[in-house]
């Protein structure tokens, strides 16, 4: 019984989907509540929000890790977000929703035609790894910002995590935000006054469709979605080795973000820095059992939304430097082995540092985030670079064949043969050559 339970829940597992959920939730809930104030929403219609968003991100977390078997990790469009906060101004609830159902149709044709997916299969890893470690810097840097603002709460985590990394690799991470947690409610930044504990009512919104706000709203969230959520999200599972289906992934997550669009649901997507913290050794030290994080994510997630603007609330006044402080360190595997992938092609490393600064950078032309123009800028380079050359490997669509063990026969030796001890290097050898891939010809 005990085994069966370590086994569906096993403790880095657990921690990784609620840190998922708590660096999601805590780093982006004002900008949803700026949404939605934007567009005259009241305190029912808020928690409404809150409530489908969770749902979504929880129904879309538990059903596609499971089916697939890798930790699918959700979230709302933080960019889409702060395109609302500033573009509903003066647009109804209703034609609020109308865009959002826009959207959302427009990412399920974006999976059912599967042109996405296509393209993302012909992008090389280098760029890939880039592109994520580009998304993921300003975490990792913002640990030692924080540590300059916040030296008492952030220095401890700090110095916990690197003993932790030495001693119990495992639970370094955990170790770290338990340090984290004690010291800032010594300081007494934890408070609870006006928290009132109450399930979240949904609130229905019937859709209207103005052509102006579809095209003024509508379509540039579908854009903002697409180029900076889903196009990093995938790069962090193709990162991590995971071969899964894109195309599925987008339809099922439009085809619930239309469902809950009159609800409140204005986007979702494929996680990209909440779901790295889910791929990596942190979350399980066996890949194919680190689905269970997006499982137990999917579960956080939906008591984010059952408890609705509570929980939002709450995880809202937890403090800056705890939240960045936990993020960072969970992320610094992660950082590294996107760079390490992002540089270990030659044909492709100038390419690769031309993404990852651009995507670092923060950069904005109109209304599209830096990862969307420094992937463009990252393959721009690399084709000017490499014309008429070789191409740099691509996504890999399928999971690779493993080399099955040759048999044993027994032999015997003779003076000019070799024995069995040498034969078992020699085979060992070769086994080891066959697992690394052939260089392509140039040409």
């Amino acid at each position: 019984m005990t085994q069966r339970i370590r086994s569906a829940a096993p403790a880095t597992a657990v921690t990784a989907g609620f840190l998922a959920v708590l660096i999601g939730v805590t780093s982006s809930v004002a900008i949803v509540a700026a949404a939605a104030q934007a567009a005259g929403a009241t305190h029912q219609q808020l928690t409404s929000w809150m409530l489908a968003l969770g749902i979504g991100m929880g129904v879309t977390c538990l059903g596609l890790s499971l089916r697939y078997k890798a930790p699918v990790i959700t979230a709302w469009s933080t960019p889409g977000a702060a395109l609302l906060a500033t573009g509903l101004s003066g647009v109804s609830m209703g034609q609020a929703v109308g865009a959002f159902l826009f959207s959302a149709v427009l990412v399920v044709l974006s999976g059912v035609t599967r042109w996405f997916e296509r393209i993302m299969d012909r992008i090389p890893v280098s760029l890939a790894s880039a592109l994520l470690a580009g998304v993921l810097v300003q975490f990792g840097t913002g640990l030692f910002t924080k540590m300059q603002e916040s030296l008492v709460v952030v220095l401890p985590m700090f110095a916990v995590y690197l003993l932790g990394k030495r001693w119990l690799p495992r639970y370094a991470v955990i170790a770290a935000l338990a340090v984290g947690v004690a010291v800032t409610a010594a300081q007494g930044s934890f408070s609870t006054n006006g928290l009132h504990l109450a399930l979240a009512e949904p609130v229905f919104v019937r859709p209207e469709f103005s052509w102006q706000v579809i095209i003024g709203v509508g379509l540039p969230l579908y854009v903002v979605t697409m180029a900076s959520q889903n196009l990093p999200g995938v790069a962090v599972l193709r990162n991590a080795g995971y071969r899964t289906p894109i195309s599925p992934l987008l339809t099922w997550t439009g085809v619930v973000n239309a469902l809950l669009a009159p609800f409140g649901c204005f986007g979702l997507n494929l996680a990209a820095i909440t779901a790295a913290i889910c791929t990596g050794e942190e979350a399980h030290r066996d890949p194919r059992k680190r689905y269970v994080a997006g499982v137990w994510a999917g579960v956080f997630y939906l008591g984010v939304g059952l408890f609705g603007g509570v929980v939002g609330w709450l995880l809202g006044t937890l403090p800056t430097a705890l939240i960045m402080g936990i993020a960072g360190l969970g992320l610094l595997g992660t950082i590294g082995s996107s760079l390490s992938s992002a540089l270990s092609d030659e044909r492709t490393r100038e390419a690769s540092v031309i993404t990852f600064l651009a995507t670092a950078s923060g950069m904005t032309l109109f209304g599209i985030g830096s990862t969307f123009w420094g992937l463009l800028a990252g393959i721009l380079a690399a084709t000017v670079l490499n014309w008429r050359r070789g191409p740099a490997p691509a996504l890999p669509h399928t999971p690779p064949k493993t080399p099955k063990p040759l048999p044993q026969t027994k032999t015997t030796n003779t003076p000019n043969q070799p024995s069995q001890d040498e034969n078992k290097g020699k085979g060992e050898a070769e086994d080891e050559a066959v697992l690394v891939p052939a260089p392509r010809a140039k040409g």
